[in-house]
Protein backbone atom coordinates (compact mmCIF):
# COMPACT_ATOMS: atom_id res chain seq x y z
CA UNK A 1 0.00 0.00 0.00
CA UNK A 2 1.85 3.33 -0.87
CA UNK A 3 2.31 6.36 1.39
CA UNK A 4 -0.36 8.78 0.84
CA UNK A 5 -2.09 12.43 1.78
CA UNK A 6 -3.94 11.46 5.19
CA UNK A 7 -7.28 13.53 4.29
CA UNK A 8 -8.00 11.55 1.41
CA UNK A 9 -9.02 8.04 3.96
CA UNK A 10 -10.48 5.03 2.62
CA UNK A 11 -13.22 5.98 0.49
CA UNK A 12 -12.56 4.49 -2.66
CA UNK A 13 -13.77 7.18 -4.58
CA UNK A 14 -11.99 9.88 -2.31
CA UNK A 15 -8.80 7.64 -2.82
CA UNK A 16 -9.31 7.84 -6.82
CA UNK A 17 -9.37 11.01 -7.14
CA UNK A 18 -6.55 11.62 -4.92
CA UNK A 19 -4.22 9.20 -6.58
CA UNK A 20 -5.52 10.41 -10.55
CA UNK A 21 -6.63 14.23 -10.61
CA UNK A 22 -6.27 16.01 -7.29
CA UNK A 23 -2.89 18.06 -8.00
CA UNK A 24 -2.37 16.70 -11.46
CA UNK A 25 -2.17 20.44 -13.31
CA UNK A 26 -5.24 20.77 -15.84
CA UNK A 27 -4.81 23.55 -18.70
CA UNK A 28 -8.55 21.77 -20.03
CA UNK A 29 -11.28 25.12 -20.27
CA UNK A 30 -14.03 22.84 -18.85
CA UNK A 31 -12.25 21.10 -16.47
CA UNK A 32 -11.36 24.23 -14.96
CA UNK A 33 -14.87 25.67 -15.00
CA UNK A 34 -16.28 22.24 -13.33
CA UNK A 35 -13.61 22.27 -10.65
CA UNK A 36 -14.56 26.30 -9.70
CA UNK A 37 -18.22 25.48 -9.84
CA UNK A 38 -17.52 22.73 -7.78
CA UNK A 39 -15.12 24.75 -5.38
CA UNK A 40 -17.88 27.07 -4.75
CA UNK A 41 -20.30 24.41 -4.31
CA UNK A 42 -18.56 22.76 -1.56
CA UNK A 43 -17.99 25.89 0.52
CA UNK A 44 -19.21 24.65 3.98
CA UNK A 45 -19.67 21.23 3.22
CA UNK A 46 -17.06 18.56 2.64
CA UNK A 47 -15.17 17.74 -0.55
CA UNK A 48 -16.33 14.08 -0.30
CA UNK A 49 -19.85 15.12 -0.59
CA UNK A 50 -19.41 17.04 -3.51
CA UNK A 51 -17.58 13.68 -4.90
CA UNK A 52 -20.40 12.15 -4.41
CA UNK A 53 -22.48 14.38 -6.30
CA UNK A 54 -20.16 15.31 -8.94
CA UNK A 55 -21.96 12.77 -12.21
CA UNK A 56 -25.20 14.63 -10.98
CA UNK A 57 -23.48 17.53 -11.55
CA UNK A 58 -22.14 16.96 -14.65
CA UNK A 59 -25.61 16.31 -15.82
CA UNK A 60 -26.88 19.05 -14.39
CA UNK A 61 -24.56 21.76 -15.73
CA UNK A 62 -24.21 20.42 -19.32
CA UNK A 63 -21.14 18.70 -18.93
CA UNK A 64 -19.51 21.96 -17.54
CA UNK A 65 -19.83 23.44 -21.31
CA UNK A 66 -19.63 27.29 -20.45
CA UNK A 67 -21.59 28.22 -23.64
CA UNK A 68 -24.77 25.68 -22.70
CA UNK A 69 -24.76 26.97 -18.87
CA UNK A 70 -24.12 30.29 -19.78
CA UNK A 71 -27.68 30.21 -21.51
CA UNK A 72 -29.83 29.02 -18.14
CA UNK A 73 -32.77 30.70 -17.60
CA UNK A 74 -34.71 31.24 -14.51
CA UNK A 75 -36.59 28.27 -15.27
CA UNK A 76 -33.78 25.87 -15.13
CA UNK A 77 -32.36 27.37 -12.38
CA UNK A 78 -35.78 26.57 -10.55
CA UNK A 79 -35.33 22.70 -11.99
CA UNK A 80 -31.79 22.95 -10.45
CA UNK A 81 -32.98 23.74 -6.88
CA UNK A 82 -35.49 20.70 -6.86
CA UNK A 83 -32.56 18.53 -7.98
CA UNK A 84 -31.32 16.04 -4.98
CA UNK A 85 -28.43 14.95 -7.18
CA UNK A 86 -26.64 18.66 -6.41
CA UNK A 87 -26.55 20.73 -3.28
CA UNK A 88 -29.81 22.78 -4.01
CA UNK A 89 -28.62 25.87 -2.32
CA UNK A 90 -30.21 29.13 -4.37
CA UNK A 91 -26.85 31.58 -4.27
CA UNK A 92 -24.97 28.17 -5.71
CA UNK A 93 -27.14 27.38 -8.31
CA UNK A 94 -26.99 31.33 -9.78
CA UNK A 95 -23.31 31.50 -8.76
CA UNK A 96 -22.84 28.32 -11.20
CA UNK A 97 -24.33 30.34 -14.02
CA UNK A 98 -22.91 33.97 -13.80
CA UNK A 99 -19.74 31.99 -13.52
CA UNK A 100 -20.26 30.03 -16.80
CA UNK A 101 -21.12 33.50 -18.72
CA UNK A 102 -17.94 35.15 -16.71
CA UNK A 103 -15.98 31.88 -18.48
CA UNK A 104 -17.17 33.70 -21.73
CA UNK A 105 -16.22 36.67 -20.86
CA UNK A 106 -12.50 35.75 -19.85
CA UNK A 107 -12.07 34.04 -22.85
CA UNK A 108 -12.91 36.47 -25.07
CA UNK A 109 -10.55 38.78 -23.31
CA UNK A 110 -7.46 36.35 -22.31
CA UNK A 111 -8.08 33.77 -24.84
CA UNK A 112 -9.11 30.73 -22.45
CA UNK A 113 -9.72 30.42 -18.93
CA UNK A 114 -6.95 28.93 -18.72
CA UNK A 115 -4.65 31.59 -20.39
CA UNK A 116 -6.66 34.03 -16.79
CA UNK A 117 -5.88 31.47 -14.57
CA UNK A 118 -2.28 30.07 -14.76
CA UNK A 119 -0.96 33.26 -15.10
CA UNK A 120 -1.05 33.51 -10.94
CA UNK A 121 1.66 30.96 -10.70
CA UNK A 122 3.02 32.45 -13.80
CA UNK A 123 1.50 28.90 -16.03
CA UNK A 124 3.98 26.81 -13.64
CA UNK A 125 2.89 24.61 -10.92
CA UNK A 126 4.42 25.71 -7.21
CA UNK A 127 5.72 22.89 -5.17
CA UNK A 128 4.42 23.07 -2.09
CA UNK A 129 7.05 20.59 0.18
CA UNK A 130 3.93 20.05 2.84
CA UNK A 131 5.13 18.10 5.73
CA UNK A 132 2.06 17.77 7.50
CA UNK A 133 -1.68 18.72 6.73
CA UNK A 134 -0.71 21.97 9.30
CA UNK A 135 1.71 23.51 6.80
CA UNK A 136 -1.14 23.87 3.94
CA UNK A 137 -2.31 27.12 4.32
CA UNK A 138 -6.23 28.08 3.46
CA UNK A 139 -5.04 30.84 1.31
CA UNK A 140 -2.08 32.19 -0.45
CA UNK A 141 -0.98 35.73 -1.88
CA UNK A 142 -1.92 34.03 -5.11
CA UNK A 143 -5.31 32.86 -4.02
CA UNK A 144 -6.43 36.06 -2.99
CA UNK A 145 -4.58 37.70 -6.11
CA UNK A 146 -7.45 35.17 -8.23
CA UNK A 147 -10.58 35.78 -5.87
CA UNK A 148 -9.71 39.59 -6.57
CA UNK A 149 -9.29 39.43 -10.01
CA UNK A 150 -12.11 36.94 -10.41
CA UNK A 151 -14.74 38.87 -8.53
CA UNK A 152 -14.09 41.84 -10.68
CA UNK A 153 -14.71 39.78 -13.83
CA UNK A 154 -17.86 39.01 -12.70
CA UNK A 155 -17.05 35.45 -10.89
CA UNK A 156 -19.19 34.32 -7.51
CA UNK A 157 -18.54 31.68 -4.80
CA UNK A 158 -14.90 32.60 -5.34
CA UNK A 159 -13.23 34.00 -2.16
CA UNK A 160 -9.70 33.35 -1.15
CA UNK A 161 -10.06 29.48 0.08
CA UNK A 162 -12.08 28.49 -2.67
CA UNK A 163 -9.45 29.58 -4.72
CA UNK A 164 -7.06 27.74 -3.03
CA UNK A 165 -8.50 24.80 -2.95
CA UNK A 166 -9.03 25.15 -6.86
CA UNK A 167 -5.73 25.87 -7.43
CA UNK A 168 -4.71 22.84 -4.97
CA UNK A 169 -7.40 20.45 -7.40
CA UNK A 170 -5.82 21.93 -10.65
CA UNK A 171 -2.53 21.39 -9.77
CA UNK A 172 -1.48 25.12 -9.61
CA UNK A 173 0.70 23.95 -6.70
CA UNK A 174 1.67 20.46 -5.61
CA UNK A 175 0.30 20.41 -2.00
CA UNK A 176 0.02 16.01 -1.54
CA UNK A 177 2.58 15.62 1.29
CA UNK A 178 6.17 14.92 0.34
CA UNK A 179 5.90 10.95 2.04
CA UNK A 180 2.99 10.89 -0.19
CA UNK A 181 3.56 8.82 -3.27
CA UNK A 182 1.97 11.24 -5.95
CA UNK A 183 3.91 14.48 -4.33
CA UNK A 184 7.48 13.00 -5.97
CA UNK A 185 5.29 11.60 -9.08
CA UNK A 186 3.86 14.93 -9.73
CA UNK A 187 6.81 16.65 -9.39
CA UNK A 188 9.11 14.47 -11.41
CA UNK A 189 6.29 15.06 -14.41
CA UNK A 190 6.88 18.90 -13.59
CA UNK A 191 10.40 18.63 -13.81
CA UNK A 192 9.93 16.81 -17.30
CA UNK A 193 7.89 19.47 -18.07
CA UNK A 194 10.47 22.52 -17.38
CA UNK A 195 13.23 20.04 -19.10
Amino acid sequence: MPDRCTWCGTDPLYVTYHDTEWGVPSHDDSHLFEMLVLEGAQAGLSWITILRKRAHYRRAFADFDAERVARYTDADVARLLTDPGIVRNRLKVTAAVANARAVLAARERFGSLDALLWRFVDGMPCDGARRTLADVPSETAESRAMSVQLKRLGFRFVGPTVCYAFMQAVGMVNDHMVDCFRYREIEDARALRAG
